[in-house]
């Protein structure tokens, strides 16, 4: 076997990945290898017999994981240090690897060859764990297509190649768009508003070109503070709109999103149609907790209905604090952010930059790791490993005897050719196998801003709250006990149970000790006052009421735009102006593609599924009240929420792990309360 040639990095699976060595050179040659080896042992996993566990599900695994993982190497270095050749090598053998996964998928002999195991007397002996792998590997075989005729089998793989394509191209051409722009700026008072380390690193920008003046772009460490502080309401629109319709009709031909959307849609429609489900949205939810299309949209409506009186209520308040006081008679939508942060200022005498100087990065990551070793007794500790970038950081995670748990890499900073956004993704996951145990690896990316001057970073406390969000699914991740591939860690876990471990975590950057331990000053040093906490938790609700039916109108629109819409009877654009009248209260110009830059579900995993993150929400605020509820257990209850959730994988359903820890099914009541929007909030 090939495991340890020397000469190609990615076909070396014997330690950690050698990411200072892999070359766009690299990635053609390896995925041809180990595709050769993954579809000999597919065909030699067809026709084993007996069909036994260990003759036939082991050794597909193991091919078939070398594939994946090497693959997974490739897609992250894609997605964190783009280059046109690094580019070209992904979109070359993208097409290779899906097709190997779709007709992994359709294989009628290994399908008959579970359905043996299934109905084998050794079936009855298996762990929860073995049995979940094979009534899922039973299941997926029905929605991979191999129950569908030789035409439309060629046709569905054809589908999937397609659209696994026209999202690569999709997100590309977002992150393309993201990076062609630049405004050079020559006058400082055109700056006026921004915070100093904005202006130092829009300086940094232009200097690296060899510049005068300062570069700004729609990365958000430049975009977001413009529109939150920017005194100039020109330079507000300006990037406002640069940033709306990137990607779309408005912007280079070869960057337009337009027909992607409509192919993407078409094809999905399609392929759902050939497995006999009514819609792309029937198809989505048959492997979710949610059990039908119609359910998620009535929870969807009846959020909506509980939050809108809240949000009028925060667009009324924006609009007469910006007549009072900043002479506004309009809010454009570029006036948002900005007129929001002055009513925030106002109301809770505070600024987020403010806030912002006391969350220095060592202390923060120190914090963070508190709050693992007190729920889950386990400690983080630094640790060293080939890293694709200089600022990359790598550490362990090891248990109260010193014993590996896991290891994770994190990497923080916001640059060109990154993707934006923050992401957890798996690099190698748990596995036991003839009494060995392989540990999980995982990716933490975030896009923060990195500090300027040689003074260390600091961020928001919007991104430290990202930052926990994401360890949460690391940890989901990083501590699962089950042993078997095919369900360990995130693997199968329903889509729309994903997001409790992460917003889970989230909960504890508003726990004053907590906070108080993870901040110090950039200058003094000196931890976060409980006077400037008590403003920042007085404003934590502030606008939820906006913010929750902005979300409402993303996952609405989603959900509707694959619940059968007909684009003869309603364009795409046209739908969500409809989804728009019924929960939004701030409405975009009619010029604004958000659609066109909606990556979550033309490229990313939430297509029918946006509403997830809310649907999650609810499990993880209830999930969190359980420690509200009985403070004097915290490490007692760290315990039982890792062993009833995060430890049992994809092992057994979501609900069941909610129930086991919980007691109860979730309530909708601790996230309406936790956003201030319970009933006592609305009568006040």
């Amino acid at each position: 076997m090939s495991h340890s040639m020397p000469g190609n990095p990615l076909l070396d699976f014997s330690g950690l990945p050698r990411f200072t060595e892999i070359t766009p050179e690299h990635v053609g040659p390896a995925i041809d290898q180990l595709l050769v080896e993954a579809e000999a042992a597919v065909r030699h996993a067809e026709s084993v017999s007996p069909v036994q566990w260990e003759t036939f599900v082991e050794p597909l695994d193991d091919a078939t994981e070398r594939l994946w993982r090497a693959w997974g190497q490739v897609s992250h270095l894609q997605a964190v240090v783009n280059t046109p050749a690094l580019r070209e090598a992904y979109n070359d053998n993208l097409p290779k690897v899906t097709r190997f996964g779709a007709a992994l998928g359709q294989n009628l002999a290994l399908f008959a060859q579970y359905r043996a195991l299934a109905d084998s007397p050794a079936f009855a002996t298996y762990d929860v764990a073995r049995r979940k792998v094979v009534e899922n590997a039973l299941r997926d075989f029905h929605l991979g297509g191999a129950e569908l005729g030789e035409t439309e089998k060629a046709r569905f793989a054809e589908i999937q190649e397609t659209l696994s394509s026209l999202s690569a191209r999709f997100s590309q051409n977002v992150l393309d768009a993201t990076d062609a722009y630049a405004l050079e700026l020559h006058e400082e008072a055109e700056l006026a508003g921004l915070p100093a380390d904005t202006v130092a690193m829009c300086r940094a920008a232009a200097e690296q070109e060899g510049k005068a003046g300062w570069k700004l772009g729609l990365q958000m460490p430049c975009y977001l503070p413009v529109q939150a502080y920017a005194e100039n309401c020109g330079l507000r629109e300006t990037l406002y709109r640069a940033s709306a319709v990137r990607a779309s009709e408005f912007d280079l031909p070869e960057r337009d999103n337009s027909m992607a959307i409509n192919q993407i849609l078409a094809l999905r429609t399609e392929l759902a149609a050939l497995l006999g489900f009514a819609s792309y949205a029937d198809y989505s939810v048959a492997t979710k907790m949610a059990q039908s299309p119609a359910e998620v949209l009535e929870f969807l409506r009846d959020l909506a209905a509980r939050a809108k009186p809240h949000a009028r209520r925060d667009r009324t308040e924006l609009e007469n604090f910006a007549a009072e006081h900043l002479a506004l008679e309009t809010l454009e939508a570029w006036d948002l952010a900005y007129v929001g942060e002055k009513l925030k200022q106002a109301r809770y005498s505070f600024s987020e930059q403010e806030v912002k100087q006391y969350f220095t990065e060592a202390k923060v990551l120190a914090g963070l790791f508190d709050v693992i070793e007190s729920l889950y007794g386990l400690q983080v500790q630094p640790d060293s490993a080939p890293v694709w970038h200089e600022d990359v950081r790598f550490y362990r995670l090891v248990d109260a005897q010193g014993a590996l748990v896991g290891q994770f890499y994190l990497d923080l900073y916001a640059r060109e050719g990154k993707r934006g956004g923050a992401w957890m993704d798996d690099c190698r996951n748990r596995r036991d196998s003839a009494g060995q145990m392989q540990t999980p690896l995982v990716y933490l990316v975030c896009n923060f801003g990195r500090g300027v001057e040689g003074r260390q970073a600091t961020f928001s406390h919007n991104e430290v709250t990202t930052l926990f969000h994401e360890m949460g699914h690391g940890l989901h991740q990083l501590l699962t006990r089950v042993g078997v591939l095919g369900v360990a860690g995130i693997n199968d876990v329903e889509w729309d149970a994903v997001e409790l471990p992460s917003q889970f975590m989230e909960n504890f950057c508003w726990e004053w000790q907590r906070v108080q331990a993870m901040t110090a000053h950039v200058d003094t040093g000196e931890p976060l006052p409980r006077v400037l906490f008590d403003k920042m938790l007085a404003a934590k609700n502030y606008q939820s009421g906006m913010f929750t039916v902005r979300q409402l109108e993303f996952a609405l629109f989603d959900m509707e735009l694959h619940n059968g819409l007909d684009p003869a009877q309603e364009n795409v654009l046209d739908l969500l102006e409809r989804v728009r009248d019924e929960v939004a209260v701030n409405r975009p110009p009619a010029w604004n593609r958000f659609p066109h830059q909606f990556s979550h579900i033309f490229a990313g995993g939430y297509a029918a599924g946006y509403y997830s993150y809310k649907w999650a929400e609810v499990l993880s605020a209830d999930a969190y009240a359980a420690f509200e509820e009985s403070p004097q257990s915290f490490a007692e209850t760290g315990a039982r929420f890792r062993e009833e959730v995060l430890s049992r994988g994809g092992s057994r359903s979501a609900l069941e792990n909610f129930k086991a820890f919980r007691g109860r099914a979730p309530e909708l009541e601790a996230l309406l309360r936790h956003s201030g929007m319970d009933e006592t909030a609305a009568a006040a």
